[in-house]
């Protein structure tokens, strides 16, 4: 199973089990969720855009991939996703790096995915 799979598959059947739980505070706060990254007076590519670099800055490599995962499918290309890593590196720095090695891992085997 690739690793793109392995996200996809466990961020589901979490989110399954949690919603179950019927949790009016939670339901709300992953409406709100989805509700931010809607089409409104931004676009929904770039919305994940700016996803990707604060995910970068705040260092989770969970949301890291899911923005990226929703980059390519908006269809950001390479040249537009370095400059998004560059922006990251640029405001969280170097402990931003590790991150970046792993972001470009995945970025690559989503290409590779969909060749």
């Amino acid at each position: 199973m690739s690793q793109i799979e392995e996200f996809n598959e466990y961020r589901s059947r979490m989110n399954e089990r949690i919603m179950s739980y019927d949790n009016k505070v939670i339901k709300r706060f992953f409406n709100l969720d989805t509700n931010t990254y809607a089409d409104g007076a931004l676009d929904v590519k770039t919305k994940e855009m700016l996803g990707l670099v604060a995910s970068m800055v705040l260092r989770c490599d969970d949301c890291i991939k899911y923005h990226l995962g929703k980059c390519f499918d908006e269809g950001v290309n390479d040249e537009q996703i370095f400059e998004i890593f560059s922006i990251a590196n640029l405001v969280g720095g170097s402990i931003v790096i590790p991150h970046f090695r792993r972001a470009v891992e995945y970025w690559e085997e989503l290409k590779a995915q969909n060749i």
